[in-house]
């Protein structure tokens, strides 16, 4: 196996968010977007009781692209405007296709925010291309234990596929464009190699842990977090030093310019004033707070 060269790595600095302070590997200065993917962020762990509950997102709407939640630790309700309710729990992924409008609310289940306990996750969005932005929107809900795993020879690496395929075997999520969502869980002196079709640009981040990539670099928890790979190899490899968890994403580049402003993201100025007046008129829905 060839193993791709590493472009660049990056920190996962906090930022503040209102009341929410979270990670945000990027877009930074440095790393503006992972085409196709836009933004990222790992928030968490916070600790949640009735005393103390800063995550909880209202209805607020998107358009144009994806915002997909990873949940790692803890509960969250998922409400939107197509009616879709549910209990998103630890190790569950929530894929929404915001496509030409969506509104949707969550936060910490009820249950959880009475007896106390503790919430992390990854919010990522990835981007849509222009012929799909005014799609109708959908919203996929898979449960941890519905993922295809693949486990390393020796036992101490399990990969959870999410989305896309890994030797021979695909994810529980559908796709919109080629992309790769990899959940790898590892105890300490593990070790596994990784094969990407190089027609993706991919990425690695580390939630938690350290690990060694392709005998040379090394990320770990409050350093470097995040690394981007070149389009020159088969894949890379990892050897774990400590019980990790990372998240590998990949995708095939949409080359489009982007426009972006809150909620949406679009391809000029003018789609997103549409997209905010289209909003404020109601077309994309009607959810009401809970």
């Amino acid at each position: 196996m060839k193993l791709n060269t590493i472009k660049r790595a990056g920190r996962s600095h906090f930022v503040d968010m209102g009341p929410i302070r979270l990670r945000q590997p990027f877009p930074t200065e440095h790393i503006k977007s992972i085409d196709p993917f836009v933004l990222l962020h790992h928030y968490g762990p916070y600790e949640i009781n009735e005393e103390r509950n800063p995550f909880d997102l209202g209805p607020h709407p998107h358009r144009g692209f994806e915002p997909i939640t990873f949940l790692v630790q803890g509960e969250q309700l998922h409400r939107d405007s197509l009616g879709h309710e549910s209990i998103v729990k630890a190790g569950d992924v929530q894929w929404t296709t915001a496509g030409r409008g969506i509104i949707h609310a969550e936060g910490p289940t009820k249950e959880l925010i009475k007896k106390g306990g503790t919430i992390e996750g990854i919010q990522l969005w990835l981007n849509l291309p222009a012929e799909k932005k005014m799609m109708q929107a959908n919203y996929q809900h898979a449960k941890h234990e519905e993922f295809n795993v693949i486990v390393s020879e020796d036992k101490k690496v399990e990969i959870r596929i999410i989305a896309g395929t890994l030797d021979n075997l695909f994810g529980k999520i559908a796709t919109q464009t080629p992309v790769n969502a990899f959940m790898i869980d590892a105890k300490a002196g593990g070790e596994q190699a990784i094969m990407f079709d190089n027609s993706h640009q991919g990425m690695l981040y580390l939630l938690n842990g350290k690990v060694l990539i392709n005998a040379s670099e090394i990320l770990e928890l409050d350093k470097n977090q995040l690394l981007e790979f070149n389009q020159d190899g088969d894949g890379f490899s990892i050897k774990y030093e400590t019980d990790s968890k990372l998240l590998f994403l990949s995708g095939e580049p949409i080359n489009e310019t982007i426009a972006t402003y809150g909620p949406y993201v679009m391809n000029s100025q003018t789609e997103l004033l549409e997209a905010m007046r289209d909003y404020q008129m109601g077309k994309m829905g009607f959810l009401p707070v809970n």
